[in-house]
């Protein structure tokens, strides 16, 4: 583990440095508290730090109250170094935000004890993190594709239509259907049609930009949505896509199968706060055309389709 020392005394930090590295530790080591701040609020800073009370430029506990008033990085253990003996002092130290304390002259023994305990709360912590992250990636993402969830697009595509009402943007939606799908899964199966969904979903991503968000409307279908963009640049974006997904058959361990796609475009009116739903009617009657007309093409929404609903073609 990377950890920190911040002491001014020169034999207290040495002493500090050989334990620490004798046990394993990468040690950065400086001398006041002005410096240890510095690497403490960067980016890659040390998970664990050793803080002397008294330093020149910035004391010990200013920095535990500065590091926690951080709230974009992972935790930091501080550990507060005092000769001071009083208990209001100690209190004070850790009410600053510091996570333990030794005094001086400390003890090697009490030092590693408290390191390890510094470790197992970070690695807990860790844990933590990472199973909440894991709950909202399973809350915001299709499972089989990987690509944004229904909910999620559909929050994306809301948050996108305001924001291009107040900077009079217009924003581009997509829907897109996988041409014959269930005569894949009649004729492959089910998880030959899992493999068409998750390579259809694979090259769509690769043909948008990051901050568009893919999202996996139902089944087979496919909603884009491309902030600041015009039907234009939608459309042009959705037959870029088109031909990525038509481009290679997918490939089986004894077969292909080829693949293509249908879409349906349109672009809000930044005049207005448009409601997703009468947006994506638009675009779900343009998506219906485009089957009509034979499939794998990209058609625009009609000004008349705008308040027509019409249910995508299936199959």
């Amino acid at each position: 583990m990377k950890i920190l020392i911040a002491e001014d005394d020169p034999v207290s930090r040495r002493i500090l440095e050989e334990f620490l590295r004798k046990w394993g530790h990468q040690v950065v080591a400086v001398t006041n508290g002005a410096d240890a701040w510095a690497l403490l609020e960067a980016e890659d800073s040390p998970r664990m730090a050793i803080l002397d009370w008294m330093m020149p430029e910035i004391e010990g506990v200013e920095i535990c109250r500065r590091v926690r008033a951080l709230s974009d990085r992972a935790y930091t253990f501080l550990v507060l170094l005092t000769a001071h003996g009083q208990k209001h002092s100690l209190l004070s130290g850790l009410k600053a935000g510091a996570d333990d304390y030794l005094s001086k002259p400390f003890n090697a023994e009490e030092l590693g004890a408290r390191l390890q305990v510094g470790e197992r709360i970070l690695r807990v912590q860790d844990e933590l993190i990472a199973a909440r992250d894991a709950l909202h990636f399973q809350a915001t993402h299709d499972l089989l594709t990987g690509i944004s969830s229904r909910g999620a697009a559909m929050d994306f595509l809301t948050r996108e239509l305001a924001r291009g009402f107040r900077e009079q943007r217009t924003v581009g939606v997509v829907l897109s259907d996988i041409d014959h799908f269930k005569r894949v899964n009649d004729t492959y199966g089910h998880v030959t049609g899992d493999m068409v969904l998750q390579e259809a979903a694979q090259r769509m991503l690769k043909c948008t930009r990051s901050y568009d968000c893919v999202g996996r409307y139902g089944g087979e279908e496919f909603l884009i949505v491309f902030p600041s963009s015009s039907e234009d640049c939608a459309a042009r974006q959705a037959e870029r896509i088109r031909r990525s997904v038509e481009s290679v058959p997918v490939r089986l361990s004894d077969s292909q199968i080829s693949m293509t796609a249908s879409f349906g475009v349109a672009a809000s009116d930044p005049s207005k706060l448009q409601d997703p739903v009468e947006l994506l009617r638009s675009a779900d009657s343009a998506l219906y055309r485009a089957k009509e007309l034979g499939r794998n093409r990209v058609e625009r929404a009609a000004p008349s389709e705008l308040l027509n609903s019409s249910p995508a073609a299936k199959q």
